[in-house]
């Protein structure tokens, strides 16, 4: 498989560093005979934005969702901060699911509020600034929105808080090209850069640029997690020609 088989060697950490935001220790998922996620180490580090890359069914909803608390392993485990999925890390992990999922009945406003009692550290202000200038109405109802604008509505939601650990499940999958760039801006610019984002999504062109490190999962399996720069370390053009050329049919 060439420079992409295996994991690429991690530097270790330091004695004062701070615990990573997210570590997996021999983490598996199986759904009875089928297995969405082999036994994986994995550690995260605070203060980055990764891009969890690879082809549908590779495992990337799946290690999300573990994260969040939202699935219990098969094997191994998932520490948030230090700390197993549950009350406390739901309080410092901020999820973004795949599909939208407000009542069609609720308008943006109500969804504000929603936020606002539901999450301590949701800036309203914040996030009201930000529908602004991504042209959302805030009186609209959910169901008036486009599938685009719902996603960009969640989006908001989900980086006007103020988290250790932004977990993002496909964030710009179904918006139009031209808005991309701009909502990674908005990703990039409203999160604590002591904060970590993993982002999952198949747009590796588009989110390159925002990324600092990136992980490839093949069929459930880990098989490189590495700063962006390996790729050109490695003669690729760039992290999506790495990535095309490992997942190429």
């Amino acid at each position: 498989m060439g420079p992409i088989e295996g994991a690429a060697p991690q530097a270790s950490a330091c004695p004062t560093a701070p615990a990573p935001v997210l570590r997996c220790e021999g983490l598996s998922k199986s759904y009875g005979a089928a297995t969405a996620l082999e036994p994986l180490d994995l550690t995260v580090a605070r203060g980055r934005v990764v891009g969890l890359l690879g082809p549908n069914g590779s495992g990337k909803t799946t290690l999300i969702k573990l994260a969040a608390g939202l699935l219990t392993p098969t094997g191994g485990r998932v520490l948030v901060d230090g700390m197993e999925p549950g009350p406390a890390t739901k309080a410092i992990v901020s999820y973004l699911p795949e599909r939208p999922y407000f009542s069609p009945s609720m308008k943006v406003s109500a969804c504000l509020a929603y936020f606002a009692d539901f999450y301590a550290d949701f800036d309203r202000a914040l996030a009201e600034d930000m529908l602004a200038r991504l042209g959302v109405p805030v009186g609209s109802p959910i169901s008036a929105l486009s599938k685009g604008t719902k996603e960009k509505v969640q989006l908001t939601l989900v980086m006007a808080r103020h988290a250790a650990l932004y977990l993002l499940d496909e964030p710009i999958g179904g918006v139009d090209p031209a808005a991309r760039d701009y909502i990674l801006d908005t990703i990039i610019s409203n999160y604590h850069r002591d904060s970590t984002i993993v982002l999952s999504t198949h747009l590796v062109g588009d989110v390159e640029r925002v990324l600092d490190d990136f992980i490839f999962l093949s069929y459930g399996r880990l098989t490189l997690h590495a700063p962006v720069a390996y790729a050109h370390e490695q003669g690729y053009a760039s992290l999506d020609d790495l990535f095309r050329k490992e997942f190429r049919c």
